[in-house]
């Protein structure tokens, strides 16, 4: 199974890069994995709505532009469907058993995804109704893709 990681914004601190190199490496041996990110935009200290939208539109464009053609897209967003870590398990397999080869997951910016990029996925995921930095978004949606492919294997994994 390939897997695409389109997110917006780059890695700035050793800590997140060290724990998403790792979980590569042992991801390596289950999926073809590819991390794309996408320019954010920069934010004034106290941006008006309008310009919230902009930036969310600029930056949903980038992505837009990225979506592999032939991935079946599941974009985070808080207002997605909650899933535990068995059923986003049984979810990523039962794409694969229904001819899904590709899944992207799209991580936004500061602000989220833009309407056109949620609108453009098949699926929205919620990982909480908390916020988390978009940097350590990554790691903890590659964490769990690792216990994903640990579950559908029939590998132990913690819990």
């Amino acid at each position: 199974m390939n897997i695409t990681i389109l997110s917006v914004g780059k890695i700035k601190e050793p800590f997140y890069r060290d724990a998403i190199e790792e979980l590569k490496k042992r991801l390596s041996r289950y999926i073809k994995l590819q991390i794309v990110e996408v320019s954010d935009e920069k934010t004034p200290e106290s941006a008006s709505e309008k310009e919230k939208e902009a930036i969310l539109n600029k930056e949903g464009e980038r992505l837009l532009k990225r979506f592999p053609k032939d991935a079946y897209v599941i974009a985070l967003a808080i207002e997605g469907r909650q899933l535990d870590s068995v059923q986003f398990s049984k979810t990523i397999q039962s794409l694969g058993v229904g001819g899904v080869s590709h899944i992207a997951f799209v991580i936004g910016g500061s602000f989220g995804l833009s309407k056109k990029v949620l609108g453009s996925a098949d699926m929205l995921l919620s990982f909480s109704k908390m916020t988390f930095p978009h940097q350590l978004m990554r790691v903890i949606l590659l964490e769990q893709v690792y216990r994903s492919m640990r579950m559908i294997h029939n590998e132990p994994y913690h819990k």
